[in-house]
């Protein structure tokens, strides 16, 4: 069985510590573990082999964590340029593999907690696929939550999927105890799923076929914006498990969590004797039930409870419990402004390394970079900037126009602006150096590239 992990999404309710270039999945949050990587150990319980569905960025993300992990795994990625949704994710994911495969598809941005109901519940799933079905999951509630949709259900038949409810609504499904939260997790073989998604989507099944008949293949299925972008946006639920007569449903209970708000992480975080989930660095003094993300700089807490204090490099959140759903609206005010604050780090992980902003004011801006051993940046000219380089340790390999040189801890080297140039480490250890940029815009966006081994030109 394949296991199709989904890494879409940039979870904008945990903004600041999850944003575009690093969402909440690849954010180590759980004993220096991420929810991506939690899927993974997870589901190599019982399935052969991964496949990941993510955008470019995420691509280097997830191939690092899985490294990480040591768990001798060579997973296949297919790359969308843009995402369209649930729909044609799983249908590219089930146009890669045999007809007849089983598929287990999973969001990478879930905690469960219990993993012997857990396997127990993915057995059931498999039976029910093998004989031809969609299987999906749902979630026993332990309470009245109205920011899930829900499956009502007879057994494993499935009677209906339900919007997200009002209140009341919710705390009726509670008690009738035949409704399930809609986990966004299924299992079924790709042909059958495909041949379903024909007869009730069958413009996203085309525009999915055409598509992937024209991807890019190598050590990534890649594809290509324009028939990326000519697929209909939707979810499979709206696509597929709505419509489809040959739906089922594995009751779980698992301990599941979305962890879709500061409010649920806060839920599944250590505490302290008084409820608050601290760092090392924290002074409370008759503080209760605050939720605190940060290890930075000291946080020091007096006669306040029930807050949420997130503390990042160059962002700093504090709200009352309860208000994690309006942190949405901070981020699509911030993007009207322009800001960069909803899309990267001041640590920013590049497939060749990481970069770190340690100053940026109008007109220079100044970087700790660190390239990784036999890694080497894009072919590439700037606009509006020129760019220092002083080595701090290792030997960087510096091409300028048609000049290539070594420059060594305690030298440095002149970009002008305009300039071709590269920059690579071909040594065995980590390439550290600080890059100062000077000119009229020092955005991330004034890269032209001319060749990049991570194909991002």
């Amino acid at each position: 069985m394949i296991n199709v992990i989904l890494c879409g999404g940039s979870g904008t309710r945990l903004w600041p510590i999850s944003r575009t270039l690093l969402p909440k999945q690849f954010v180590p949050l759980f004993s220096g573990e991420s929810l991506f990587q939690k899927t993974v150990e997870r589901n190599h319980a019982f399935c052969s082999d991964f496949l990941i569905v993510s955008n470019q960025e995420q691509y280097f993300l997830a191939l690092d964590q899985m490294q990480d992990l040591n768990l001798d795994l060579t997973p296949q990625f297919v790359l969308e340029p843009v995402g369209r949704n649930t729909a044609p994710a799983i249908a590219l994911a089930c146009l890669a593999v045999d007809p007849e495969e089983l598929v287990f598809v999973t969001p990478s941005d879930h905690l469960i907690k219990n993993q012997v109901a857990y396997e127990q519940a993915v057995n059931s799933a498999i039976e029910l696929a093998q004989q031809n079905k969609l299987v999906t999951f749902g979630i026993k509630p332990h309470y009245a939550e109205t920011g899930f949709g829900y499956i009502e259900a007879s057994g494993d038949d499935v009677l209906s999927f339900k919007e997200k409810p009002s209140k009341d609504i919710a705390e009726s499904y509670l008690v009738q105890g035949n409704y399930y939260w809609n986990s966004g997790m299924f299992c079924f073989k790709a042909g059958v799923f495909l041949e379903e998604l024909k007869q009730y989507a069958e413009e996203i099944y085309n525009a999915s076929v055409q598509a992937f008949a024209k991807t890019e293949k190598g050590e990534f299925l890649r594809i290509p914006l324009p028939e990326m972008q000519a697929i209909p946006e939707d979810s499979i639920d709206y696509a597929v498990m709505e419509k489809s007569r040959n739906v089922k449903v594995v009751p779980s209970d698992i301990d599941w969590s979305d962890v879709g708000s500061f409010e649920s992480l806060n839920e599944e975080l250590p505490k302290d004797e008084h409820g608050n989930t601290r760092t090392a660095q924290s002074i409370l003094l008759n503080a209760n039930n605050n939720l605190i993300l940060g290890d930075q700089r000291l946080i020091s807490l007096v006669d306040v409870d029930d807050l949420m204090i997130i503390d990042t490099d160059d962002a700093l959140l504090i709200a009352p419990k309860g208000s994690g759903q309006k942190i949405k609206q901070v981020v699509e005010q911030l993007k009207r402004q322009g800001s960069e604050l909803p899309v990267i780090h001041q640590t920013a992980h590049r497939p060749w390394g990481t970069y770190t902003i340690l100053e940026s004011e109008d007109k220079y801006k100044i970087k700790r970079i660190v390239v990784k051993p036999g890694k080497r940046l894009s072919l590439q000219k700037h606009l509006h900037r020129s760019e220092h380089w002083v080595v701090v340790s290792g030997t960087a390999t510096v091409t300028i126009g048609e000049q290539t040189q070594l420059v060594r801890p305690n030298e440095s080297t002149y970009i002008p602006i305009g300039e071709i140039h590269r920059l690579e480490n071909k040594g065995k250890l980590d390439l550290v150096l600080i890059e100062a940029q000077v000119g009229e815009y020092t955005g991330e966006d004034d890269i032209i590239r001319f060749e990049d081994n991570y194909g991002r030109i």
